[in-house]
This record gives C-alpha cells, sequence and structure tokens, in this order.
C-alpha cells in the first residue's frame, strides 16, 4: 500500500484550501484492501494525494456521545431524514481535537458545526465527559450545543470510539476531494466489546454538483457500488446486540460479504 501512495505527485494542506466545493454532493463507497489497491493503481494519473509533514496516511479518532436510550442511533437507523450526531473529533498527529454536531436534513444535506476541543487527548481518551456546568473542562460547550443540538446536553453519554487511518486524494481538476479510512476498529464503550475491520474500505467521494468525476468509471470498472456506511451506527451494531437493527441488516449483510471476499 505504502509503495501505491507514494507513487502519487503530492498536495499540501494549504493547496487543498483553495478547493471551494460550493454544491458539494457526498457518495460513500464500501470494497475491500485488495480492490482498494487495483483503484488507487488506476487512479494515480488523475489524482493529488494530501501529504502532510512527509506522511500520506493520517490517524483519526472518533468519540461518539448519545442519550442513555441511544436516541441518535434510533432515529438512524428508523430512516429519520432529519437526525443528528455529537462526537469528538481527533487529527491525532495534529493534536487538534473538536466537538462536532453532525445534522442530516429532510434533503439529503449535511451541515457539520464544531468547536475546537482543549487539553483532550485521543491516545488516552477522558471517560464519564459530562455536558454540563459541574463539569469544568466541559461547560464552556454547553452554549455551543445548545445553538446547534436538538437533544440536551446534560441527557449524553460517551457510547462508541473508533480509529481509523485517512488517506484523502484531490483530483488534478480541483473539484472533488476522495477520503478513504482503512483500519477500522471501534470499541462500545456501554458493552465494553470490541470489533475490528481491518480489510474494509469506507471510500468517500465529495465533488462539486455533477462535474465530471475521473474515479466514478474506476469504481464502475472494480464493481465497487455506492453503499451508506455510518461508523457510529455500523459500529454500535456490530458492538451491542440490544440495539434494533433490522433496517441496518441488509448493509451489515453486504459488509460482511465483502469481508468474506477478501
Amino acid at each position: 500500500m505504502k509503495e501505491i501512495l507514494n507513487s502519487f505527485a503530492p498536495i499540501t494542506l494549504g493547496q487543498m484550501d483553495n478547493i471551494r466545493l460550493m454544491n458539494r454532493t457526498d457518495t460513500k463507497f464500501v470494497t475491500n484492501i485488495d480492490k482498494l489497491e487495483k483503484l488507487l493503481i488506476m487512479a494515480k494519473d488523475d489524482y493529488y494525494i494530501q501529504e502532510i509533514d512527509g506522511e500520506r496516511i493520517a490517524p483519526y479518532y472518533t468519540l461518539y456521545f448519545d442519550t442513555e436510550d441511544h436516541a441518535m442511533y434510533t432515529a438512524h437507523e428508523s430512516g429519520h431524514t432529519n437526525r443528528q450526531k455529537l462526537r469528538i473529533r481527533s487529527y491525532v498527529n495534529s493534536g487538534l481535537n473538536f466537538l462536532e454536531v453532525k445534522t442530516k436534513n429532510n434533503h439529503g444535506r449535511t451541515k457539520k458545526k464544531r468547536v475546537l476541543v482543549h487539553e483532550f487527548n485521543p491516545m488516552k481518551p477522558e471517560r464519564n465527559i459530562c455536558f454540563h456546568c459541574q463539569n469544568k473542562e466541559f461547560c464552556e460547550y454547553d452554549a455551543f450545543l445548545r445553538s446547534n443540538l436538538q437533544y440536551n446536553p446534560y441527557s449524553l453519554c460517551e457510547q462508541l470510539e473508533n480509529r481509523f487511518d485517512r488517506i484523502t486524494l484531490v483530483n488534478k481538476g480541483m473539484t472533488e476531494r476522495l477520503t478513504i479510512d482503512i483500519n477500522l476498529k471501534f470499541h462500545n464503550i456501554a458493552t465494553d466489546n470490541y470489533r475490528f475491520m481491518d480489510h474494509i474500505a469506507i471510500i468517500e467521494l465529495k465533488r462539486d454538483g455533477r462535474v465530471y468525476s475521473p474515479i466514478l468509471s474506476l469504481l464502475n470498472q472494480l464493481r465497487i457500488k455506492p453503499h451508506g456506511f455510518s461508523k457510529y451506527c455500523i459500529g454500535s451494531a456490530l458492538t451491542n446486540s440490544d440495539l434494533h437493527c433490522n433496517r441496518l441488516k441488509p448493509r451489515l449483510h453486504s459488509i460482511e460479504r465483502i469481508l468474506i471476499a477478501s
């Protein structure tokens, strides 16, 4: 994998700031590592790879919050078109951590609001984080949550954490970004169950409207089809057998087939 990634021309974070996807559409795909390597070899002439401090693969950490009765998970699993997620997202190498509210509306658009989190260590994440004024470290986020979250901050607790490595590509026309997440690891905080998905790759295409995308024809050649994948919902369903997951079962079965084929 490293040899393949080194064959791409690099792009810096500063150069990527020039990409403005004003009418963005997002599409996810799921495949195995073998097909991902084939896709990367086919795509290397049409894409740059993001490089930060000489590194082309970046580790990420995410801590998801939900109510005790998993209201956010249930809204997604039930197919509600207006739904939210709350998480702390850590860019491990840079030391940046953000508290993020993701809101998906009934038009299929996702908006993300975030605020910088101080004194959070993704290598030794805190437990029992409470968003109320008794917790001096996290009370400063109360106003942010009350402005952007549909749920009472006091009702939230940690439910799931995950780690993964991300590869980011940019097409040479500068009209799209492609994120590729590999080495997924889930830990359910409530059940203390783990699930590792080392052979799966989650590809997300973020492009400006319906402009030409070089990657789409390559995905089609390799028969890699669009495939929804919510890390929070999939990770929760795989690590907590008490959760209702009837609507997710076709997706879970499809992922299992991809794993078996790898």
